[in-house]
């Protein structure tokens, strides 16, 4: 129920703009109850924001799965492993579909808003992920920081008509870069 509601919301959204679709709209649409969409989705923008979800706990469970590697080395090999995927989560994906997602959810200043919760929460799980003391903290807050900088730039790139394979190649060097970076700063983390 929660993918069928959220895409028709999706539809409409693309179709007429965020701000031009009512709630009541997305739930006439979905042939559900308004009361019964607000159980589901407590704010308009989550009917968006369900779609990413699911990555919301992404870091904390690419650090949990390899025990045995350095938490910044995990997080570094999953997201290149992501770019080469195309995946969205990356901004690193033309297929026009998500071009129009991303274009949506970066040009609405509500679901911007929106987005920084789930963010709060991706670096939370992280944290906890890392030790959740503060020294893990603000670590999770650094990869979570690159990680969305990356993919806001290689989304930027392709909205503009980049084609990803020409994104691509400085895409990776911007990762292998900004992970770097982490690495010589958070070295609790990058097993040294």
């Amino acid at each position: 129920m929660y993918e069928s509601v959220s895409e028709t919301a999706i539809r409409l959204f693309l179709e007429r703009g965020f701000d031009a679709v009512s709630v009541a709209e997305v739930a006439a649409a979905a042939e559900i109850s308004k009361p019964t969409l607000f159980r589901y989705f407590p704010a308009k923008e989550d009917l968006v924001l369900h779609r990413i979800a699911d990555h919301e706990r992404e870091a904390a469970r690419v650090v949990e799965a390899a025990p045995d590697v350095p938490p910044l080395h995990a997080l570094r090999r999953h997201f290149l492993e992501r770019l080469a995927a195309g995946d969205p989560v990356t901004g690193l994906n033309d297929h026009p579909q998500v071009v129009a997602f991303h274009s949506l959810v970066y040009g609405t200043p509500s679901l911007v808003a929106r987005m920084y919760r789930h963010l709060e929460r991706s670096e939370a799980a992280l944290a906890e992920a890392l030790g959740g003391d503060l020294e893990s903290r603000l670590a999770a807050g650094q990869v979570v920081a690159a990680q969305r900088i990356l993919a806001e730039e290689n989304f930027r790139r392709v909205a503009a008509g980049e084609p990803v394979d020409a994104v691509r190649p400085e895409a990776v060097a911007a990762a292998e870069r900004a992970f770097g970076l982490l690495e010589e700063g958070l070295r609790r983390f990058a097993g040294a």
